[in-house]
């Protein structure tokens, strides 16, 4: 690995580190560059969550200490979470990429919608998640984001969005409890990778670094600039996500 290498690598990383945290989709934007420096598709699959790992761990710990991660909400979405990544980075071997970029995009669609529409607003009054007997109900659809997280990764930060905004959360929480349980759950699949010798760990670690400063700029521009603000940046990147996935995906990558 070469010293541009890791330049571009770390730049890449600060910047997806800040878009995951506030967003999601910063996987769109570091898979993409794994692949130009010539890494095999599983194994830049596999690299990439070293970045994700370390940069939830900066952010959950940050988030914590300035108390705006519900514990309760987040370990109610932990657990199946870490079952479903288990399985889907053992089932993360091939994918249509014209299909997956389709189907995201459409994802990606209905959060923009649920942000848009707001239908829960009144929920977050106390700025907590009431779930009213629905811990079921939250717990299997982490089972689901779990199992596509492990598979891909990318885009997962959308799908979390739209889970926890229908129970209540505003988005600073709402990213505190994603970033937490997306950090649980990378560890599990990263595991996996690690197995099956589908990491490169210097490359890994070159991202990470960048990943794990912009986590840090990304929980403090979270807290700062509060509902509001994060709702419209979402709107905003999500927007650009999908309609470049439905571009790549008409016109066939």
């Amino acid at each position: 690995m070469t010293i541009p290498d890791i330049l571009i690598l770390f730049a890449v990383g600060l910047v997806a580190g800040v878009v995951n945290i506030l967003a999601g989709g910063g996987s769109l934007l570091t898979l993409p560059v794994l692949l130009f420096l010539g890494l095999p598709a599983a194994m830049a699959n596999g690299t990439n969550r070293v970045a994700i790992l370390v940069q939830n761990i900066v952010a959950s710990g940050s988030f914590r200490r300035s108390g705006y991660l519900p514990l309760k909400t987040a370990l109610t979405c932990a657990p199946t979470a870490l079952i479903g990544s288990i399985l889907g980075a053992r089932m993360a071997i091939h994918i249509g990429e014209d299909q997956f970029r389709a189907i995201l995009a459409g994802v990606i669609m209905m959060v923009c919608a649920v942000m848009i529409f707001d239908p829960v607003s009144k929920l977050r009054a106390d700025g907590r998640a009431p779930l009213r007997g629905r811990t079921a109900l939250l717990a299997g659809t982490f089972l689901l984001i779990g199992f596509y997280g492990g598979f891909i990764q990318a885009g997962v930060g959308f799908l979390i969005i739209a889970a926890l905004m229908v129970h209540g959360l505003d988005l600073v929480r709402v990213n505190a409890v994603k970033v937490f349980v997306v950090g649980l759950f990378t560890a599990a699949a990263l595991a996996v990778f690690v197995v099956h010798g589908q990491v490169d760990w210097p490359r890994g670690l070159a991202l990470a670094s960048g990943n794990a400063l912009g986590g840090w700029m990304g929980t403090r521009l979270a807290i700062k600039r509060g509902h509001a603000w994060i709702r419209r940046l979402v709107l905003t990147v999500a927007l650009l996500f999908a309609l470049n996935l439905l571009r790549q995906a008409l016109l066939g990558g």
